[in-house]
């Protein structure tokens, strides 16, 4: 789109502000936002259950479009990069043994990136890729690209 035929939005604020996700198993799903990210229900109807993010709410629906668990198609996606949803902590590390204790088992990491974060990846029992992100000092940074 060029700047001639660009849409003039009136002011809005430009925040994701809820994603929409269809699941295979509901319930399945549902328990995992609930026991690994430790999100409390907001809402839920028989074919949906509603979390929110601080300030992004998830909903889960339920439908035929993914096939319950992690399948070799979504992790080949993930691996090529198409999308996935990310998460700031201020330590992977402490992250990764909570969810050893929960029993979820990453995709990769956790690992000190080029680009300055330390990042663990993991799945939801749908297939949706999801990385956890923590910073990583300046002067960590630069002893690397030495």
């Amino acid at each position: 789109m060029t700047t001639e035929t660009r849409c003039e939005v009136a002011e809005w604020e430009k925040q994701i502000g809820a994603i929409n996700l269809i699941v295979g198993d509901l319930e399945r799903s549902k328990a995992f936002y609930q026991d690994v990210f430790g999100l409390p229900l907001q809402n839920e109807d028989e074919e949906t259950a509603m979390f929110r993010f601080t300030d992004t709410y998830v909903f889960l629906q339920r439908g035929a479009a993914n096939q319950d668990g992690v399948s070799r198609d979504a992790l080949s996606l993930a691996q090529k990069g198409v999308g996935q949803f990310v998460i700031f902590v201020d330590d992977v590390d402490a992250v990764h043994v909570e969810l050893d204790h929960a029993k979820v088992t990453p995709i990769n990491g956790p690992a000190d990136r080029d680009w300055g974060m330390r990042t663990l990846t993991l799945a939801d029992p749908g297939g949706y890729t999801w990385e956890i992100t923590q910073e990583l000092p300046k002067d960590a940074q630069k002893k690397e690209s030495r």
